[in-house]
């Protein structure tokens, strides 16, 4: 078999984009979304399709009404194809608002009712600040499953747990280059902070009974992506799924192996959270840099839209 298959048999496997062409030929269980990745496969001609319909449909609405819609759309794309969830992520904007998290996505959520798509296979994505993991308690309460993402330190992942989130996406990849720009040189996959920062986030919460599922994203190579088999999802770029598909190199497990550790629990209240945030330099400055830059490509994804709109 190749890696990718291999791979397979350890690790629910999910594809990390808005290219659902691309999807079928890797047979990923799964699909994640971002702002970053719907505004890259809406640029494309061959996408042009889904940005109009959405606009003939949303007749009247403003662009920043249609974002929503224009996420869900791929959504349902992507869904049409896979045979398991997809997340859609809320605006990056309102990281800092719980209650407008709350809001849009129930505003989400509500599209894909309006689909016919069952809920358990929509997962809203929520970036990991402490109001967002706020919202994320009140959504897992009525029935809304959450992804939690831009995610870079077990205190999130802890707080996350906390509030009863579905699954969390801590991104390798992104702490794998602070790491490098501070360090001012490369880690071989075993070293690598951003894996070995996984692998304490998974070994924490096996070794706790927590249910929430870990799913390591963010990958910068097919090295990083083999020293996490065995996390319970990985979500992977198209790229590497390619180079995945293309070696057969072999592949073992890492994580989930033999008895889990002993751990200490860690008790988490809002200023205990923010303590810890604020004594890891790299987990406040990539969570700030993702929000910034995910809110930055909504932007541009409206302005898109509005393009149409002309």
């Amino acid at each position: 078999m190749n890696s990718l298959d291999q791979l397979k048999q350890f690790t629910t496997v999910v594809a990390d984009t808005g290219d659902f062409q691309l999807l079928a030929q890797y047979a990923p269980q799964d699909a994640t979304t971002n702002p970053s990745l719907v505004l890259k496969a809406a640029q494309k001609p061959e996408y042009r399709h889904v940005l109009e319909q959405v606009v003939r449909d949303g007749a009247g609405k403003s662009a920043s009404e249609l974002i929503d819609d224009v996420l869900v759309a791929f959504g349902r794309e992507i869904l049409a194809v896979i045979p398991g969830r997809v997340s859609t992520e809320v605006d990056a904007r309102l990281s800092f608002d719980a209650d407008a998290t709350v809001a849009k996505a129930r505003e989400i959520v509500a599209r894909y009712d309006a689909a016919g798509i069952p809920r358990e296979r929509v997962l809203i994505k929520i970036a990991s600040t402490w109001e967002g993991i706020q919202a994320a308690r009140v959504l897992q309460a009525e029935g809304t499953r959450c992804n939690m993402t831009l995610l870079f330190s077990l205190a999130q992942a802890v707080a996350c747990a906390d509030a009863g989130a579905q699954l969390i996406s801590p991104f390798v990849g992104r702490i794998y280059d602070w790491y490098v720009k501070r360090d001012g040189k490369t880690f071989e996959p075993e070293a690598d902070p951003g894996v070995l920062s996984v692998r304490g986030i998974h070994a924490y919460y096996k070794a706790h009974g927590i249910a929430t599922e870990v799913m390591g994203a963010s990958f910068r190579s097919v090295g990083e992506v083999l020293a996490l088999a065995g996390c319970d999802l990985l979500t992977i770029s198209p790229d590497l799924l390619e180079a995945l598909r293309q070696t057969d190199q072999p592949v073992e497990r890492k994580l989930g192996v033999g008895t889990p550790a002993a751990i200490p629990r860690i008790d988490l209240d809002e200023k205990r959270f923010r303590w810890l945030m604020n004594e890891d330099a790299m987990a406040t400055e990539k969570l700030a840099e993702g929000i910034r830059t995910f809110g930055a490509d909504a932007i541009k994804l409206e302005a898109v839209i509005a393009a149409l709109l002309d």
